[in-house]
C-alpha cells in the first residue's frame, strides 16, 4: 500500500468538508439577538446597555481607591524597610572598608555596622513619624477637650 492510497480517503472527506456552504443562519439565531439592525427598539436597548456599563465603570471607579490606598501603604514599608537596609549595608561598607586601611580587623567593622544599624532605625522612625503626621488629621478647635466637660 502506497501512501497515496492511505491519505487519499482523509483528503477526499477533508475536500468535501471545505467545499460545502456553510450553514445560514436563521433571523431568530443570528449573531445581535434575532433583532434586525434597523429596529427602532435597538436604540432604546443600546441605551440600557451604555448605562449598564457606565454603573458598573463607577463600581469600579470606588474600587480603585481603595487598591490604591493599600498600594500606597505597601509603598511606604517597603521605603521604610530599604531605609533601615541601606544603613545597616553602608555602616558596613564604611567599617569593612575602614578595617582593610587600618588592619583593625573585625572592630571598626562591628562599630560601624552598629552605628548603620542605628541611623537606619532613626531614619525609619522619622519616616513613620512624617506619615503618621501626614494620616492623622489635625484637631479641630472647640472645648470639646476641656478638663471641667463644660
Amino acid at each position: 500500500m502506497t501512501i497515496n492510497q492511505l491519505l487519499s480517503p482523509p483528503l477526499r472527506i477533508l475536500n468535501s468538508v471545505l467545499t460545502q456552504d456553510a450553514p445560514r443562519l436563521s433571523k431568530a439565531a443570528n449573531s445581535n439577538g434575532g433583532h434586525d439592525v434597523s429596529d427602532p427598539d435597538h436604540k432604546r436597548q443600546m441605551d440600557e446597555l451604555s448605562a449598564k456599563l457606565e454603573a458598573y465603570k463607577a463600581a469600579q471607579t470606588s474600587d480603585k481607591a481603595h487598591q490604591e490606598e493599600h498600594y500606597s501603604q505597601a509603598q511606604h514599608a517597603w521605603r521604610m524597610v530599604t531605609e533601615m537596609v541601606a544603613g545597616l549595608g553602608i555602616g558596613f561598607g564604611i567599617g569593612y572598608a575602614l578595617d582593610e586601611v587600618l588592619g583593625t580587623s573585625p572592630w571598626m567593622m562591628v562599630l560601624f555596622t552598629l552605628v548603620g544599624t542605628a541611623a537606619g532605625i532613626n531614619v525609619m522612625l522619622r519616616t513613620a513619624k512624617e506619615l503618621q503626621d501626614t494620616q492623622t488629621p489635625p484637631k479641630t478647635g472647640g472645648d470639646e477637650g476641656t478638663k471641667d466637660g463644660d
